[in-house]
């Protein structure tokens, strides 16, 4: 191993498990986030502002459904981009948005959340719609910004007769990579989730004092508990293991480039969290249901008019289905 060149360790195919459990998890996060972009456009008819970061905050998952079939197409042809340059800037452009737009909406909503119930009685720029729409639109504009830079520094590569695209065995981008995943893991990961902890360490201080002998007071308690529960996880079992193990690629990489099958564990460890962490596209739903009282009052509106109108459907099938038989009984008689 210590002889062999640091182009000398081609990715190794990844099980098919692995591409299934991506379609399967996206296709149900897509499923959960388009009903509930579905639910906040056409159902909620006053927004405050924590319905403004939960829409984006939806959004940024839904962009998850967009390149998960490139990625398993791209998993089952052995690691080899067969579609472009463009969109494999797309696919990165989709990605970034999807993670990182998901970590600050999310650490954002943990912001609100403590200046409502904790701060409730001070006035915030937080409590306000159009500051807070201002803010989601310049947290899309660095997005955008991320996007056009991690275009033009990640193209697609010839590696050993194959395209790469986004892939640690790039070995012309490993300090590219490399820098990036610092910058990604402090200021993307880290810093948000520090600010998130805060942040629901003092709601969680705050919500043990509540009074909950009142009602109001067991509802706030209630919800802010699950609003913490639920943040937390996401950040614990969906994020964390995808940037440790995408630190431990690049340190890999670039400092024992010959480590052949430990590279290639760590790579499979990576695309394992990759998929791992995309059940925060099925779990953020539960954050809308959770902790947005008029959400749930529109979804549970909802499903009742849908129960109602299926009610309506059988009910009108069995009038013709009753009909029918009276009819045909009559014509054989007759």
């Amino acid at each position: 191993m210590n002889n062999l060149t640091e182009t000398s360790c081609p990715p190794e195919a990844q099980h098919i498990i692995l591409t299934v459990f991506l379609c399967l998890i996206y296709m149900i996060g897509l499923l959960l986030n388009g009903f509930s972009l579905w639910v906040f456009i056409f159902r909620i008819s006053k927004w405050n502002a924590g319905t403004v970061l939960q829409l984006n905050l939806a959004i940024s998952d839904a962009l998850a459904a967009l390149f998960t079939p490139m990625m398993a197409a791209y998993f089952v042809n052995g690691n080899n981009w067969e579609f472009g340059d463009f969109l494999c800037k797309l696919k990165i452009a989709l990605i970034s948005a999807h993670f990182y737009g998901s970590i600050m909406f999310l650490t954002l909503i943990s912001i609100h959340r403590y200046v409502v119930v904790v701060q409730f009685k001070r006035s915030s720029l937080f409590k306000q719609k159009p500051f807070v729409k201002k803010l989601c639109f310049a947290v899309w504009c660095f997005l955008l910004v991320g996007a056009i830079v991690y275009g033009v520094v990640l193209p697609v590569t010839n590696e050993d007769g194959h395209k790469r695209c986004l892939s640690i065995h790039q070995s012309k981008l490993t300090t590219v990579f490399f820098i990036i995943n610092f910058v990604l893991l402090v200021f993307g990961f880290l810093v948000p989730f520090t600010i998130s902890v805060v942040c629901y360490s003092c709601l969680g201080r705050f919500v043990t004092k509540v009074n909950v002998n009142s009602l109001q007071g067991q509802s706030v308690k209630t919800k802010s508990l699950r609003m913490i529960g639920i943040c937390l996880v996401i950040f614990g079992i969906c994020f964390l293991p995808l940037n440790v193990t995408r630190t431990i690629g690049v340190v890999i990489k670039k400092y024992y480039p010959n480590e052949c099958q430990l590279l290639a564990r760590v790579e499979t460890a990576y695309y394992s969290a990759y998929v791992l962490a995309g059940i925060n596209c099925c779990l953020d739903p539960l954050i809308y249901f959770f902790g947005s009282h008029t959400f749930k009052k529109a979804f549970q509106r909802s499903v009742k008019i849908a129960r109602g109108q299926q009610e309506r459907d059988n009910r009108t099938e069995s009038e013709t289905t009753g009909y029918s038989a009276t009819r045909d009984a009559i014509y054989t008689i007759s």
